[in-house]
């Protein structure tokens, strides 16, 4: 298939690039240097070049702070800039998956939320998210949306890599509680999407490892995988961390539409091991 990839050298485009090309694709890839998603005409211009059969936008605003800080610059790249995707997809003929997040709900529930549940975003990622969605799901009739969750990756920059650095400079930790979601590994989460274009089952999609846990969970099991069982956290609770970006309490995933097409990630903890390991994370 030729794909065109948009945010090619991110955390997660880096290894959808390496996946799907493994299983014989023609992947066309650009980051932001080589195409700015919020200019509609270079948009059209990398689609004219390439004339792929389906866009993958990985491309986006994601530091959920920073949207917060500047919610209409949020709006602008993951908004107005999908919408720019959409809309060269649409003329081409080209079929579309977006890449969303668990931040389109509003953390009200009890339970882990299903592609069918209603979103209702409660801060500016989320709701730049939630615009993008809807631009694909007006614009593009053959469309994937997958949303994913507190995904880790090679590279540094993220929750795993804070925690295990304070852990060996000593410093204290201090994690939320009551923040509770589904922790996904970039490469599973890239060999999954990979899978699920190759059914040609357009629509919904999450795709998260299995499980659900609080951050507290996850930077206990992070410590205890790399050695440092002896690391004291203080637990707290999310009104106690002060930040710019409020997320969604409770705001876990469950995967019941591509588990109907065999497509399932592995437990969380069994993803957070192998992530260590190749990392080589491990207390020396």
């Amino acid at each position: 298939m030729q794909i065109l990839l948009t945010g090619a050298d991110g955390r997660l485009g880096s290894r959808l690039l390496q996946s799907l090309t493994a299983r014989g694709h023609t992947v066309a890839g650009y980051d932001i240097a080589t195409m700015d998603v919020t200019d509609g005409d270079a948009v059209r211009a990398r689609l004219d070049d390439t004339r792929p059969e389906l866009v993958i936008h990985c491309a986006a605003m994601t530091a959920v702070d920073q949207c917060a800080e500047n919610p209409d610059r949020a709006l602008l790249v993951n908004g107005l800039g999908t919408q720019a995707v959409a809309q060269a997809c649409l003329t081409h003929g080209a079929a579309m998956l977006y890449i969303s997040t668990n931040e389109v709900f509003d953390g009200r529930e009890t339970q882990p939320y299903s592609e069918y549940d209603r979103p209702n975003p409660i801060n500016a990622y989320g709701r730049s998210k939630w615009v993008g969605e809807q631009v694909v799901r007006d614009l593009v009739p053959r469309h994937f949306i997958v949303r994913t969750a507190w995904l880790f990756a090679h590279g540094g920059g993220n929750f795993v890599h804070a925690v295990l650095r304070a852990a060996r400079e000593g410093r204290p930790l201090r994690v939320v509680t009551n923040e509770i979601s589904s922790p996904t590994y970039a490469d599973d989460l890239a060999d999954a999407i990979a899978r699920l274009i190759e059914t040609g089952r357009y629509g919904i999609y999450h795709l998260v490892n299995e499980g659900q846990v609080s951050r507290y969970g996850f930077a206990r099991q992070a410590l205890d995988l790399a050695g440092y069982g002896d690391t004291p956290i203080e637990p707290i609770a999310l009104a106690e961390y002060q930040r710019a970006s409020q997320p969604p309490q409770y705001a876990a995933l469950r995967n019941f539409a591509a588990a109907q097409l065999g497509i399932r990630l592995r437990p969380w903890q069994d993803a957070l091991a192998a992530f260590i390991q190749a990392e080589g994370l491990q207390r020396a």
